[in-house]
């Protein structure tokens, strides 16, 4: 992450959880957040990857109501795309303002009446 505190508020602000915020040494701070809802976290901070910030695609979470997903990230002034029905799910993509990629999937499609 180019700069941790901002990437910290992006992601609290799309709805994860702040779980820690370590400062371990000059060099570290490592700062956990978890997607509401899921069992698996992701880390960000100093001194936790050799990544360069922007390189992360192709990180997805999987939700079981796209449209509320979708409303949820507009009403928070998130970016992100308009849905997107394929033939293995429907997604919304948004990006962190280092710009690494995040799929929000629903793995059914929508259904259209």
């Amino acid at each position: 992450m180019s700069d941790v505190d901002r990437a910290k508020e992006f992601y609290a602000q799309v709805g994860f959880s702040v779980d820690h915020d370590h400062v371990v040494s000059e060099d570290i701070r490592f700062v956990q957040l978890t997607p509401p809802g899921s069992a698996c976290s992701i880390a960000i901070g100093k001194g936790v990857t050799d990544a360069q910030p922007g390189s992360v695609k192709g990180l997805q979470v999987v939700v079981t109501d796209i449209e509320a997903a979708h409303k949820v990230l507009t009403e928070r002034g998130i970016e992100d795309s308009e849905i997107a029905d394929m033939p293995w799910g429907s997604f919304v993509f948004f990006a962190d303002p280092d710009g690494n990629a995040w799929a929000v999937q629903q793995i059914q499609p929508r259904s259209h009446a």
